[in-house]
């Protein structure tokens, strides 16, 4: 038997609301434990029966009924506060990190760890970390970046993203590249599949079968691929690619080609189809600019999706690949939607330029 207790005075008015608090889903269970200990007190329940039916402890049954008692429901809202070490580290302190970690570097590394700054400034690891992640300093990270030379680069940005969000009626807008020696890679050992907890395993070491190339023409406005597989990437394969984009693309209409500046697709030969076949308008990405040609995307999705982990033991295997991915990709095409207008993409490469020109 239980030693009875004297039960707690609880106003109905508070009774109302601990017994909202234990019923809502919503309650953080620590608030729920001190409003059924409450609500247990107020039924003259003992402590130690409410502390093994909550599966807590006598101590803490104690506290919240006193709690309780001094503070009303709002003292069980609030947990009380706790002593702890004064803060050791000063703003001058946090000043100085700050200034090491952006313009200084260890004489032995090219940046900071977090234990290497904090030996250096006599402090821990961790109070070097916590300022890392309040400022934003990532010093183990670097990113790359590529800025055109082309003397045009503003009108070319301007011209291409023009045909991405506002393209011309009645026209067709091709992006066009080649991606070229994709590998036909047989892994030396059968792949070790997918098992829960253990990823699909494959071997480090390979055996090549030789390459193709693929040359790919995307239709901006549907997302459907034209694409074939040649042995090389020289200007006579392209002109065969270009044949088979003509047959492939509905007549009479005007046809704009998004090409990067790769000479195949500037040689004379390339050059003299495109005089004899008029409807094909073409616009030159900026030198070093690749990002903004939207077949690289594409490109990107079947290398992640079906080239990488992919295993071909020809490159007729290889070839039979890509195709069927172009097939399927085709009976539910999905467009990439071009988002950043021209003036964005300037402004932002203009505020590069002038970081690297004043070293901020």
């Amino acid at each position: 038997m239980w030693e009875s207790a004297e039960a707690l005075n609880v106003s109905p008015k508070d009774r109302r609301e601990l017994t909202r608090l234990v019923r809502n889903p919503r309650t953080p269970q620590k608030l729920a434990l001190r409003a059924s200990i409450v609500l247990g007190a107020a039924d003259g329940v003992s402590n130690n029966q409410l502390a093994q039916e909550l599966a807590t402890s006598r101590p803490t049954v104690i506290q919240w009924r006193r709690r309780y008692q001094r503070g009303g429901v709002e003292g069980l809202l609030q947990d009380a506060p706790r002593p702890g070490r004064k803060k050791q580290i000063t703003a001058e302190q946090i000043a100085t990190i700050i200034d090491a970690t952006l313009h200084t570097s260890p004489k032995d590394a090219t940046h900071w760890s977090a234990r290497t700054l904090a030996q250096a400034q006599g402090v821990s690891h961790s109070t070097v970390f916590r300022i890392w992640q309040s400022y934003g300093l990532q010093p183990h990270r670097i990113e790359s970046f590529k800025l055109s030379t082309d003397p045009h680069f503003a009108a070319k940005v301007r011209d291409i993203v023009g045909l991405y969000l506002n393209p011309p009626d009645r026209a067709l807008v091709f992006s066009v590249d080649e991606k070229s020696q994709i590998q036909a890679l047989d892994r030396t050992q059968p792949l070790l599949p997918l098992r829960p907890g253990i990823p699909a395993r494959q071997t480090h070491d390979y055996t090549r079968h030789g390459t193709t190339t693929l040359f790919a023409a995307l239709d901006v406005l549907t997302g459907k691929v034209i694409g074939s597989c040649q042995p090389r990437h020289r200007h006579i394969e392209f002109l065969s690619f270009l044949e088979a984009l003509d047959r492939a693309a509905p007549r009479r209409r005007q046809i704009h080609l998004i090409l990067d500046n790769y000479g195949t697709h500037k040689h004379p030969a390339v050059q003299g189809w495109f005089r004899a076949h008029p409807r094909y308008h073409l616009h030159y990405t900026p030198t070093g600019s690749s990002w903004i040609n939207l077949v690289e995307r594409w490109f990107a999705e079947i290398t992640r999706k079906r080239i990488r982990r992919g295993t071909f033991r020809s490159v007729g295997e290889l070839v039979r690949a890509i195709r069927e991915y172009i097939r399927e990709n085709n009976k539910a095409p999905r467009p990439f939607v071009w988002t950043a207008p021209a003036s964005s993409i300037l402004r932002k490469v203009r505020h590069c330029k002038e970081a690297l020109d004043t070293g901020d």
